[in-house]
């Protein structure tokens, strides 16, 4: 894998990979707040990466949602340098036809074997995990990769 960074003003940059790019920016009075900064870029990432391995799931099992979103909250430390993640609270809201099973499943399985991002940050802290399936809360737990 590889990444490029052009800078392009002030505290942006274009980063770019496989020919796509997305915008980054550092928010005022540093930057203009004109993309995400970098560390909500990882937290995209970490929302992202299990996504895709949930919907994939679903979809091997044929329990495709009406909706899927994920919601992803990170507690970071903000009385020292460098500020780093302290703990990510990962929210799955899910609308449809889907088997509570089938859902809490993919996301364990996301959280415990697949998600390469959820594996690299559970090494440095804590990543929780709360489902939801038409409005309830179905389960809970934490990222665990050995």
């Amino acid at each position: 894998m590889q990444v490029i960074l052009k800078w392009e003003e002030g505290m942006a940059f274009m980063g770019r990979a496989n020919g796509n790019g997305v915008r980054m920016d550092a928010k005022a009075p540093l930057g203009r707040n004109s993309g995400p900064t970098p560390k909500e870029l990882v937290a995209m990432g970490l929302g992202g990466c299990t996504a895709m391995d949930v919907i994939a799931l679903l979809k091997k099992n044929k329990q495709l949602p009406e909706s899927f979103d994920v919601t992803v909250d990170i507690v970071a430390s903000s009385d020292r340098a460098p500020v780093v993640f302290d703990e990510a609270l990962i929210t799955f809201s899910v609308n449809g036809n889907v088997q509570a099973e089938t859902l809490l499943d993919s996301v364990h399985r996301s959280q415990t074997q697949y998600c390469g991002v959820s594996a690299m940050l559970a090494k440095a802290h804590p990543i929780r995990y709360r489902v939801e399936l038409n409005g309830a809360v179905i389960g809970e737990g934490q990222a665990r990769f050995e």
